[in-house]
């Protein structure tokens, strides 16, 4: 997003659309896992009341279940509506797909920006 190549969000848990760890798409993800988030323990109630449950572990998905400070590749557009309901989590722009921002302002995902571990 930031203009590099595409960094991980998370192996541990194993997230993305190909479960490589990265937000990547490609044919097939409707949903567009591109936003790579922190997700805390609001956004996670709100995603579970709009009827996508992302706590509840799910083997035969290869899902294990997120708790709070788990990064994940989410649904742009369920981030989007989180961010309008006020409980967006925060983001990884290095790891957050460029395709984001089809559908999200850069300036509103820069505010919700996780610090850079290179950042003093």
């Amino acid at each position: 997003m930031l203009g590099g190549e595409l960094k991980t969000c998370s192996l541990a848990p194993l997230t993305g659309w190909y479960r490589d760890g990265c937000c990547n798409t490609g044919p097939g993800d409707t949903g567009l896992h591109l936003v790579c988030a922190q997700v805390t323990q609001e956004f996670l109630l709100f995603s579970r009341s709009r009827g996508n449950d992302l706590i509840t572990p799910r083997p035969e998905y290869r899902f294990p279940g997120l708790k709070p400070g788990d990064r994940w590749c989410l649904c742009v557009m369920r981030w989007l509506e989180a961010y309008e309901a006020g409980c967006a989590p925060p983001v990884d722009l290095e790891a957050t797909h460029i395709a984001a921002l089809e559908f999200v302002d850069l300036e509103v995902l820069k505010a919700y920006a996780l610090p850079r571990p290179d950042a003093a």
